[in-house]
């Protein structure tokens, strides 16, 4: 039996990883596209398929998102606005460079080994973050210099910051180059440019990331549909399921410590990063143990972290942390 083409099992794979991958983009201000486009591209779907099917998830799964961060307080209107205004150009000549390189033939490797390496460097870097102590120290030396350059027009954003609306207008438009290049709303990227670069606090940056991506998800998604590179029937059971995994996430990010979130963050790119890398390997070498692998490694890491991340806040909620499972997914000094 099938619904809208697809078998009942992967009916019911596609729900249930929509609902993980909706709680993680809650509690991260991500899309999920810097999941769902490579499970897709892992599964077999075309490049083109599987970046525009990212961006329309993007887009229906963070309109959820978006509301409930900002009941929460924690939106930037004024910086949601740059960041969207730069990244909707962006993207449209991101989208330019994937079509190019599709009729050269080169879309999958070049698109595969991009995510490997951009996920691999933020998840790295955030990982060194959330584990060294003096880290807070070097961000906020970062954020002083990217502040204390002066020019105009300067705005003032919450958490009293105060930076260059050009310099954070040049980071949106890099970030959209990339979104719609690799098919994802550009959260993991923005989220840590704002924390690190701006000295936005976390929470601010993620309900404002997700602010950007409602918008900039629904113009990527839009070119890509006009070229017929969107799976539908996908994309709705993905929705069906972060409908609710949305609400829990953004219900559990004030309960989480920030460095918490930065470790669960760090681990779902670098999960996404060798998934990507073991999937080409799998194919450029005929390995089905690779491939195996890499179909593991995306499903298994949102079923972790966001599992991981829903026991963090019971234990907050409970104000109990001596459980062998809040040891493992809450920080002590908390």
């Amino acid at each position: 039996m099938e619904i809208l083409g697809l078998s009942l099992l992967m009916v019911g794979v596609f729900v249930g990883f929509g609902l993980l991958i909706g709680t993680l983009f809650g509690f991260f201000g991500m899309g999920g596209s810097f999941l769902v486009t490579p499970a897709l591209l892992v599964l077999g779907y075309p490049s083109t398929v599987a970046v525009g099917s990212g961006l329309a998830f993007v887009f229906g799964t963070s309109v959820i998102g978006a509301l409930r961060h900002r009941d929460h307080g924690q939106v930037d209107y004024k910086l949601a606005v740059i960041v969207t205004v730069a990244m909707t150009v962006g993207i449209e000549a991101g989208k330019s460079v994937v079509f190019f390189l599709e009729a050269t033939g080169m879309a999958d490797l070049v698109i595969n080994v991009a995510y490997v390496g951009l996920l691999a460097t933020v998840g790295l870097f955030t990982l060194r973050d959330s584990w060294i102590d003096d880290s807070d120290a070097a961000d906020a030396d970062l954020a002083d210099r990217v502040q204390s350059i002066h020019i105009p027009p300067m705005v003032t954003l919450r958490g009293g910051v105060r930076v260059s609306g050009t310099i954070v207008f040049a980071v949106g438009l890099v970030i959209g180059v990339l979104s719609g290049f690799l098919g994802v709303g550009g959260g993991f990227l923005l989220m840590p440019a704002m924390m690190y670069g701006l000295g936005i606090p976390a929470a601010i940056a993620v309900g404002t990331d997700i602010l950007q991506i409602t918008i900039s998800g629904a113009f990527g998604a839009f070119t890509y549909a006009q070229s017929g590179a969107v799976a539908l029937p996908v994309v709705a059971f993905l929705l069906l399921g972060s409908a609710l995994g949305a609400r829990i996430g953004a219900g559990v990010t004030n309960l989480v410590d920030e460095d918490e979130i930065k470790g669960y963050f760090a681990a779902m790119l670098l999960a996404g990063s060798l998934a990507v890398a073991s999937n080409k390997l799998g194919t450029v070498y005929d390995i089905e143990m690779l491939n195996v692998l890499s179909t593991a490694l995306i499903f298994g890491a949102a079923f972790l972290v966001s599992g991981a991340v829903v026991v963090a806040a019971v234990c907050r909620l409970r104000s109990d942390q001596s459980g062998r499972w809040c040891r493992l997914t809450t920080s002590q000094s908390g």
